[in-house]
């Protein structure tokens, strides 16, 4: 079964277009004034013209619960292994921290030797991903602000002018395991239900929970076909479609794409490769230090994972610290239209098919200087992210192996200078 990864805050929002009833209680701007989280909740915050308010309603028992739930889940969930603790796979923990800066960028895909920390490294990205508001008992994870990203029903509740409770979660990570069916990743209709009743009963897939998420795919090049096809369509329309019996529900899907593999058990099919915004390749660590360091920690993990994942936790904060900076700061970050050019350039002169080269280097380097602290995109940012940008589209005959990063640099370098 899929693991669902990821907490859920304990902030809840009331957004509508209606005044509030009678009944329930608002914390009047002089209540809040006295907490320093008042000041950041109330205000600016909803959806159309519709105002924002914080509702509380049987504080004391409602905050007992919700924290006796946070805790007894952390407790029972699996320890994770800390990221900052992941020895060398720069090229790969640099591609996965751009797709949470900016998860339009595509996802990426992580090729390598096995045994070398890729599914480790992907998982680790649970600690690190940040809150986002989402429409409270949505299976959909609908964006109370998104429109595009909203549910039938939530879009529909909003346009009667229904209240929405929002919450702040942590972005989901879904596992989508090998040997998952059609029905179980996108979702299922309940055909008699529909008959009898006359009602769209529709039980959620992965798919779902992966909407404003991550869905990753461990052994991706061992996929089934049709879950691939099934997979591709999702991501290029950024919405699922169930159709069973004459009977048809769509929902958004937008996710970020993770996959990794093994180059020895098959290469992607082509179409799906191109899916992913950038690729990584991880090898073996030959150093004889390195190695053993890393057997080391893998060890002192292994041993008492609590007291390890302490011993990183101001490694870990800092890091969280700087992603959620440059997620807010993304959207001042500049990059010259000289500098636009010469990437479009560079995909030219490579033969590079389509256009989602040039949209993916031009995102990927304009996070990278954001997670830098910097508001202009240098050829230097470029220089870095842009052999993992391209090197994957460069292949032309499905027998031919992925070029390895030279070609794209050199061409780089040609361009630029």
């Amino acid at each position: 079964m899929a693991g669902l990864l990821g907490s859920s805050s304990t902030v809840v929002f009331t957004s509508r277009r209606a005044s509030l009833s009678p009944s329930a209680a608002i914390l009047s701007a002089p209540l809040l004034s006295g907490h320093n989280f008042g000041k950041k909740l109330y205000g600016g915050i909803g959806v159309g013209k519709s105002q924002l308010r914080l509702v509380v309603r049987n504080v004391a028992t409602e905050v007992s619960t919700v924290e006796k739930a946070r805790r007894l889940a952390k407790e029972s969930a699996r320890p994770v292994y800390p990221f900052p603790a992941i020895v060398g796979q720069d090229e790969m923990k640099l591609c996965l921290l751009l797709n949470v800066i900016d998860p339009k960028i595509g996802g990426v895909m992580i090729m390598g030797d096995r045994g070398t920390g890729k599914s480790t490294t992907v998982r680790s990205l649970v600690d690190l991903l940040p809150e986002i508001k989402v429409v409270a008992g949505d299976p959909f994870n609908s964006d109370p602000e998104d429109p595009e990203s909203m549910g039938m029903e939530v879009r529909e509740s909003l346009l009667n002018g229904m209240e929405l409770e929002v919450v702040l979660t942590k972005i989901n990570m879904v596992d989508l395991p090998l040997g998952a069916t059609e029905d179980r990743v996108c979702g299922t209709i309940d055909i008699e239900k529909a008959l009898t009743e006359g009602v769209k009963a529709f039980e959620p897939g992965l798919l779902a929970k992966a909407n404003r998420g991550i869905l990753y795919v461990d052994e991706v090049n061992l996929l089934d076909d049709h879950l691939v096809d099934v997979l591709l369509d999702s991501a290029a329309s950024g919405w699922n479609t169930v159709e069973r019996e004459g009977i048809s529900i769509s929902h958004p899907a937008r996710f970020i794409l993770i996959g990794s593999g093994n180059p020895e058990e098959g290469e992607l099919r082509p179409q799906l490769l191109d899916r992913f915004g950038m690729h990584a390749q991880v090898g073996t660590v030959r150093d004889a230090e390195l190695r053993v360091k890393i057997v080391e920690e893998r060890a002192r993990f292994d041993r008492n994972p609590q007291e390890f994942r302490d011993s990183y936790k101001n490694e870990q904060d800092k890091l969280q610290n700087q992603i959620t900076t440059a997620r807010s700061n993304l959207s001042k970050v500049q990059i010259d239209h000289e500098l636009r050019v010469k990437i479009s350039k560079v995909c030219s002169e490579l033969n590079v098919d389509g256009l989602r080269g040039d949209i993916v280097t031009n995102r990927a380097a304009k996070a990278l200087a954001a997670l830098k602290g910097r508001d202009q995109v240098t050829p230097e940012d470029i220089a870095t992210v842009i052999p993992n940008c391209l090197r994957h589209r460069l292949r032309k005959d499905p027998l031919e192996s992925i070029d390895s990063g030279l070609l794209v640099i050199e061409k780089f370098y040609e361009v630029f200078n």
